[in-house]
C-alpha cells in the first residue's frame, strides 16, 4: 500500500511528460523626467561633468531584480544647453546611469519627444543606440519604423511585442522625416494587427495619456484600453498624468491596466507628484506537446519616493517606500518625514480603494543586508579604487571582531543581486576570491 500511495504521488505531482513552463518578471516604471533642479544637482563643478549614480544607488537593486525594465524616458537627449520644464533636454549621463543601473527599454513617445527639433529627436535614439537600450514610439523615419515596429523583446524564452503612442507633442510639429507614434485608433488597430502576426507570447502596449495631476483615468483612457483589449493586447501601462492611478488585472480574461504609475524621477514637488508605483508583472509561458499559453502569473505595485535634500545644492534620491519607512538618517527632518509619509499614505490609499486583484508587493527590508568581501587581508584604496565596478557599487572598510580590516562592497537587499553583484566583481576584477556574508540592519 506504501508503494502504492508513492507512485500515486508521483503521478499526480510530477509535470506532465513534454510539459516546460518558463517565467519571466517585468518591472514598469513611471516617468523619467529632469527639471532643472535636476539637472544642477546632477553637475559636480570640479570634474565639469553630470553624474546620476547617488539618485539612483537607493533603487539599483529593485531595478536590477527583475528580468526585464520598462520606463518611459520624458526628456530628449538633445545635447546642450541641457534645460528642464517647457522643453527638456538631459545630459547624456542619465541615459547611460539608466542602463547601469538596470534598464533594458525605454518608450520615448510623449509630449515633450521633439522638444528639441529634428536634431534633438534624433540625437536621443541615436544616443539609445549607442548605449544598447531598446526604445520603441519614436523613429527617424517611415523606413526605421516599418523595420522596428512592433518592437519584439526576448527573455526566459518568453517573447512580446511592444508597442508605444502618445496623445500629442504639445502642438509642436513633428520634424519631416521623423516619426512618433500618436493614439489613432485606426493606427492602433492595424499595429495590433501586425503584433499579432508575430505569434508572440504577449503584447504590451505604452500609452501616454490622460488628465495631468488627476488620481482616476478619463472616460478616453477606458475607451482605447478596451479597445487594446480587443484587439490582443494582454497589458496596457499608461503615462502622463505625473500622479498614480489605479491598476487592474482582470484575471478572468487574462488582461491589465495600469493607467498611470506617476513619476519615477522628477524635480516636481506638490503633493501626489513626489514619487510614484513600480509594477512588477510575472509572465507564465507554459508547453505543453502542441499547445503553448502564456498568461499572467503574478501582479504587484511597489511605491517609490523621490527625496530633494535641502541646502545650498540639492541632491536627488530615489527611495523604495518600503525600505525607508523606519529611516531618520536619509529621511532627517520633520518635513521631509510628512512628505514621504503623506505620499505613501495617499498612494496605498488610491490603490486600496481602486485597484483591482493588484496589491503591494512586500519586501523585507528591515533584518539582512547582503554584503560582498573582497579582501580578508590589507589592501591598498588605490587598487580597489582602480575597479570601476567597485566604485559603482561602494566601498567602505570595517574592523572584525579580530581587529583585522576588511573592504566591502556594496548594500544589498536582495540577495540575488548580491550573487549577480559578486559575479560581475569576479569577472571584471582581480577579486577572483571575493564572497558574501550577510549582516544585521542596525537599529537606530
Amino acid at each position: 500500500m506504501r508503494l502504492a500511495g508513492l507512485v500515486y504521488l508521483l503521478f499526480y505531482l510530477t509535470p506532465a511528460a513534454g510539459q516546460d513552463t518558463t517565467h519571466v518578471s517585468i518591472l514598469f516604471t513611471g516617468d523619467i523626467m529632469q527639471h532643472d533642479s535636476q539637472i544642477a544637482a546632477a553637475y559636480d563643478p570640479v570634474s565639469k561633468a553630470y553624474n546620476y549614480e547617488s539618485c539612483f544607488k537607493y533603487i539599483n537593486p529593485v531595478l536590477q531584480s527583475a528580468d526585464l525594465t520598462i520606463g518611459n524616458l520624458e526628456v530628449t537627449l538633445g545635447g546642450p544647453p541641457y534645460k528642464g520644464y517647457p522643453q527638456f533636454s538631459a545630459p547624456d549621463q542619465l541615459a547611460t546611469q539608466l542602463k547601469m543601473s538596470g534598464y533594458d527599454v525605454l518608450v520615448t513617445a510623449n509630449n515633450h519627444c521633439v522638444d528639441r527639433g529634428r536634431k534633438g529627436f534624433e540625437r536621443t535614439i541615436s544616443i539609445l543606440d549607442t548605449l544598447g537600450l531598446l526604445h520603441t514610439g519614436t523613429f527617424v523615419d517611415s523606413i526605421q519604423r516599418r523595420s522596428h515596429h512592433p518592437m519584439v523583446v526576448e527573455k526566459n524564452g518568453i517573447t512580446f511585442s511592444l508597442l508605444n503612442y502618445t496623445y500629442g507633442t504639445n502642438g509642436i510639429p513633428i520634424p519631416y522625416p521623423n516619426v512618433v507614434n500618436l493614439i489613432d485608433t485606426v493606427l492602433i488597430k492595424t499595429d495590433l494587427t501586425l503584433a499579432k502576426a508575430q505569434k508572440t507570447d504577449a503584447i504590451i502596449v505604452f500609452m501616454h495619456w490622460g488628465n495631468e495631476y488627476q488620481s482616476l483615468p478619463n472616460l478616453f483612457q477606458k475607451r482605447v484600453t478596451e479597445m487594446c483589449f480587443r484587439e490582443g493586447a494582454k497589458l496596457v501601462i499608461g503615462a502622463h498624468p505625473h500622479v498614480v492611478q489605479p491598476i487592474a488585472w482582470d484575471k478572468e480574461k487574462d488582461k491589465l491596466i495600469a493607467y498611470s504609475l506617476g513619476n519615477f524621477v522628477s524635480g516636481q514637488r506638490p503633493r501626489y507628484r513626489d514619487g510614484g508605483a513600480m509594477l512588477w508583472v510575472e509572465l507564465e509561458k507554459v508547453k505543453s506537446d502542441s499547445i503553448i499559453s502564456t498568461s499572467i502569473k503574478q501582479a504587484n505595485y511597489e511605491l517609490q519616493w523621490i527625496h530633494k535634500t535641502s541646502g545650498v545644492k540639492s541632491e536627488f534620491y530615489i527611495l523604495p517606500v518600503q525600505q525607508f519607512e523606519g529611516d531618520t538618517i536619509v529621511l532627517n527632518t520633520k518635513t521631509t518625514r510628512a512628505a514621504f509619509d503623506l505620499f505613501k499614505e495617499d498612494s496605498r490609499a488610491l490603490f486600496v480603494k481602486h485597484n483591482v486583484n493588484v496589491v503591494e508587493r512586500k519586501r523585507d527590508f528591515n533584518e539582512t543586508i547582503f554584503r560582498i568581501v573582497l579582501l580578508k587581508t590589507e589592501v591598498s584604496t588605490d587598487s580597489i579604487a582602480a575597479g570601476k565596478v567597485v566604485d559603482f557599487y561602494g566601498l567602505e572598510s570595517e574592523i572584525d571582531n579580530e581587529g583585522k580590516k576588511l573592504w566591502l562592497v556594496g548594500k544589498f537587499f536582495d540577495e540575488e543581486i548580491a550573487a549577480k553583484a559578486l559575479a560581475e566583481i569576479r569577472e571584471q576584477t582581480i577579486y577572483k576570491e571575493a564572497f558574501i556574508i550577510h549582516q544585521p540592519i542596525p537599529k537606530d
